[in-house]
């Protein structure tokens, strides 16, 4: 056995660890007690160590699977009480479509598990990936990335690619594909100063552009419509008659994301989260 293995396995296995801790928001030495302290409690071994890692014994399974159930009891119990004193709201931002499929379906299955709780949407405009997030506004945002994910928890429900919006007579529409090379002396849509420059980055092709600043979907294909301004939108959505969509194959696809505020323990939140990320796959 060579000790460069030996080195090898024991680093992956405190990187496992030191990931978990990171997740649970903790320092791994406490991590670890609180595992032992669990297995002896229950006279069990909980985890197995291998060469290749670390992974759940029977036992360990077991109490995992219980241990999601009680959580999952906790937080439908706090739902069912806060709903009984009449407090049960959860602030909703959206950005985009509110027609997307993905959201339709979203909204019918919270019905269906929360119908006591009041929903309040936020719809919001193209200045604010977080949908007001940040300022308190909303409890949980549907919107897309990339933005500044700073003390934010985001995940990904969907990718979609992306495309330039063009004039239907534009010389350019008629390609089957473009890349932003191709784009270069165009004007581009910009969004007010102040705006998240990592999300006004990613609209403009990761480059520096000029063009008319817009704030709202509408106003974007009307500066495209009128001026010939390049506009970006995800494929597949509707667009009119006047204007095409070419897909731009250098373009990283845009990210349908929900997201909350990081420490957030609101159970309606966590739901909101696990429900979206169900209703998408569909």
């Amino acid at each position: 056995m060579y000790p460069g293995n030996d080195l090898h396995r024991l680093g992956k296995r405190s990187w496992y660890a030191s990931r978990a801790a990171t997740r649970l928001h903790m320092s791994q030495p406490p991590l670890s007690r609180a595992i032992k302290r669990l297995g002896a409690e229950f006279g069990a071994l909980l985890f197995a160590r291998s060469p290749t890692g670390v992974t759940l014994t029977p036992a360990g399974a077991v109490l995992l699977d219980e241990a999601r159930a009680l959580l999952g009891q906790a937080d439908r119990l706090r739902v069912r009480v806060a709903a009984a004193t009449g407090v049960a709201t959860v602030r909703v931002g959206i950005l985009g479509d509110g027609t997307d499929p993905g959201v339709t379906r979203l909204a019918a299955a919270y019905r269906r598990s929360h119908p006591g709780v009041d929903i309040r949407i936020r719809d919001t405009d193209l200045t604010d990936p977080t949908c007001g997030l940040r300022a308190g506004l909303v409890d949980v945002a549907l919107t897309r990335a990339p933005f500044d994910e700073t003390a934010l928890t985001v995940r990904e429900l969907r990718s979609d690619p992306v495309g330039v919006v063009l004039r239907a007579d534009d010389p350019l529409a008629g390609r089957g594909r473009l890349r932003s090379a191709d784009l270069g002396d165009r004007r581009w849509f910009q969004f007010p100063r102040g705006t998240d420059p990592v999300w006004q980055s990613y609209w403009n092709g990761g480059e520096p552009r000029e063009g008319p600043v817009v704030r709202v979907v509408q106003e974007c294909l009307q500066a495209v419509l009128w001026n010939g301004t390049v506009g970006m939108a995800p494929l597949g959505h509707e667009l009119p008659a006047e204007l095409v969509a070419v897909p731009l194959t250098d373009l990283p696809p845009s990210r349908v994301v929900v997201a909350w505020n990081e420490g957030d323990t609101n159970p309606l939140v966590r739901s909101f989260a696990d429900i979206a990320t169900a209703a998408y796959r569909g």
